[in-house]
């Protein structure tokens, strides 16, 4: 099973997360899609507007499935090992997925901002197409 993550690879924090994921997971589940590469992102019918809201997680067995946001953040930690435990706990306290959401909003609103603004765009370890299961 793969999934797709498409990030901002200008943003610091973004591309900071890449790789501490990436390095967890070393292609295992994932793999990455800068929200600049605007020719794979044809592939998934994505535009440049819709990555404005957020990181997109998409199910590479079948890309219908998409999560955008606080809502990719989720579920990316609820596919790690683990994972699933505390995003229950996490969904189970009263207003935290309120917060979490408002949080995400905030930090992708003034990402460049508070993290910087890389000059070139972080291309991750594995990239869309790295898999056999990548074909559209």
């Amino acid at each position: 099973m793969v999934y797709h993550i498409i990030y901002d690879g200008n943003c610091n924090l973004c591309a900071t997360f890449t790789q501490v994921l990436a390095k967890f997971d070393q292609g295992n589940l994932f793999d990455y899609i800068p929200m600049q590469d605007q020719e794979t992102l044809k592939q998934f019918k994505i535009t440049a507007q819709d990555c404005e809201m957020g990181m997109i997680l998409i199910d590479g067995n079948n890309p219908n499935n998409r999560w955008q946001g606080s809502n990719a953040a989720e579920e990316i930690v609820n596919l790690l090992p683990l994972g699933q435990a505390f995003i229950l706990a996490y969904r189970s306290l009263p207003g935290m997925k309120w917060l979490g959401d408002k949080t995400y909003e905030q930090v992708r609103d003034n990402r460049y901002n508070w993290f910087g603004k890389r000059e070139k765009t972080y291309d991750a370890p594995y990239p869309f197409g790295c898999h056999e299961t990548d074909k559209l």
